[in-house]
């Protein structure tokens, strides 16, 4: 297409993606000064990678630095928010703090990477610790998440100049991903986590309890969630040095370690960006807009395709693809 591709990397993905801006405006600045031409710039990311040049695009704008880009393009990004089961979250956090240490850096990974500055400003629900009962958990938006927003929306929240397009990974009918409100995901004896997915509507939910030998029970609960687990978006990602296991599955492999038995585990993934989110179209929040056909009217984008089917999370396919390289040959 004689078009020149520039891919940028971060030394830490989960630092935070403020700080990560920094390395983004350098690049996209250089990429400026050494083309041999004056054809205007596409700059985008996968996932959290958008969301950092997004803020880089409205920053450069806001500080009068002209990032002569034309089309901002994002790939199943979480423009309102990603989503990790809170009972994944509490658990990958009671091993650290009951089975982890300096001699034990796997017990310690997941935990960490829950808790880095990029996962408390792109989770829309966040849990600190496993350590302790929590009761409501609707409010809990890590301060980092809150500071985000408040930055971005000063200095954007959207670039102005260029035209916005984007790709979900999840289907934009409505249509979940078949996983059933109020099942047991993964359940392991001692520690025990009941992976149970949150049912709106139906009242106090358990969505997570751990215990060990010796150690009061943690139980996870939520009131009246929307139905997040099961809902049309991009799946958590799996990892192939995981025996490609996804959160769920993480989940399994650090119990059947601490445990040394196996851990009964009936699905595999969450979704992990829901679909209104990828299409910057409406919030988390709310059940009935989760579950709902996506409304052209109501994106942010200024043109956006959905999967067919709901995939995993950055999933590059000749669907999403094909319609990405049509709007660039629209140039």
């Amino acid at each position: 297409m004689g078009l020149d591709v520039v891919l940028l990397g971060f030394a830490d993905r989960t630092a935070s993606i403020i700080d990560n801006a920094d390395v983004a405006i350098e690049c996209i600045l250089r990429t400026v000064g050494e083309r041999e031409s004056n054809h205007p710039l596409a700059v985008g990311g996968f996932s959290m990678g958008g969301m950092v040049t997004r803020y880089v695009l409205c920053k450069m704008e806001r500080q009068r630095m002209d990032h002569q880009t034309a089309t901002y393009l994002s790939y199943d990004i979480p423009h309102r928010s990603a989503w990790l089961p809170l009972g994944v979250q509490a658990f990958a956090h009671f091993v650290k703090e009951q089975w982890g240490g300096p001699a034990t850096p796997l017990y310690n990974l997941y935990s960490n990477v829950v808790n880095s500055p990029a996962a408390r400003q792109m989770l829309r629900w966040h849990l600190t610790t496993g350590a302790e009962k929590t009761l409501d958990v609707a409010a809990g938006q890590h301060q980092d998440r809150a500071d985000f927003l408040t930055a971005l929306n000063r200095m954007g929240p959207w670039p102005q100049r260029p035209r916005l397009l984007g790709v979900a990974n999840g289907t934009g009918a409505g249509a979940g991903n078949s996983i059933p409100a109020g099942d047991t995901a993964m359940a392991a004896n001692g520690p025990e986590l009941i992976g149970r997915l949150d049912a709106q509507g139906r009242g106090a939910q358990t969505v997570g309890r751990m215990e060990r030998p010796g150690v009061s029970p943690v139980e996870i609960h939520t009131t009246n969630f929307p139905e997040l687990d099961g809902a049309p978006g991009g799946l958590f990602p799996q990892a192939p040095a995981l025996e490609d296991a996804a959160n769920f599955g993480m989940a399994a492999q650090l119990a059947k370690r601490v445990n040394r038995t196996e851990a009964d585990l009936t699905f595999n993934a969450s979704t992990f960006v829901p679909t209104i989110s990828a299409v910057a179209s409406g919030d988390s929040d709310d059940h009935d807009t989760l579950y709902s056909k996506i409304d052209r009217e109501c994106s942010e984008l200024d043109d956006f395709l959905c999967a067919t089917a709901n995939e995993g999370h950055t999933t590059m396919t000749r669907e999403l693809g094909e319609w990405i390289v049509s709007k660039l040959k629209e140039r």
